[in-house]
């Protein structure tokens, strides 16, 4: 039988910070496919954006910022799930994204690959979910 439940709302919400987090935002949306929930701020600068991944979960960033509590732009990096890597990979490769590592299938049977964003972000992407709980 299969557990039919609704997975609670995200509880762990990874977190960025950007030289230039409007344009970091465009680039996330249209390479692959996250989702623009609200973002606040004036200008250039971006307060607080969250950014949706349509099967669940998301991310959170901001513009860089002079404090001890603000990562450093560059320096984030990501595995997301999804059930259609090579598709992806394209969308990603044709918006700009750095390729890493093409497309490749792991011994554990995953579909990877592994990009960087504009600001040097490493995201790889791939269809292992995990290992159940």
């Amino acid at each position: 039988m299969t557990d039919q439940r609704t997975p609670p709302p995200p509880q762990v919400w990874p977190t960025l910070r950007a030289h230039d987090a409007r344009a970091l935002i465009r680039f996330l949306v249209a390479a692959f496919g996250f989702v623009e929930t609200v973002t606040y701020g004036e200008g250039d600068r971006v307060d607080h954006a969250q950014l949706d991944w349509p099967p669940g979960g998301g991310i959170m960033l901001g513009s860089t910022r002079d404090d001890s509590f603000a990562l450093r732009p560059g320096t984030f990096g990501a595995y997301v799930v999804t059930d259609e890597p090579d598709e992806l990979f394209a969308r990603a490769r044709a918006a700009g994204a750095e390729v890493v590592r093409e497309p490749f299938d792991t011994d554990y049977g995953s579909r990877d690959f592994a990009v960087r964003d504009p600001e040097g972000n490493l995201w790889a992407f791939g269809t292992y979910r995990g290992a159940p709980g």
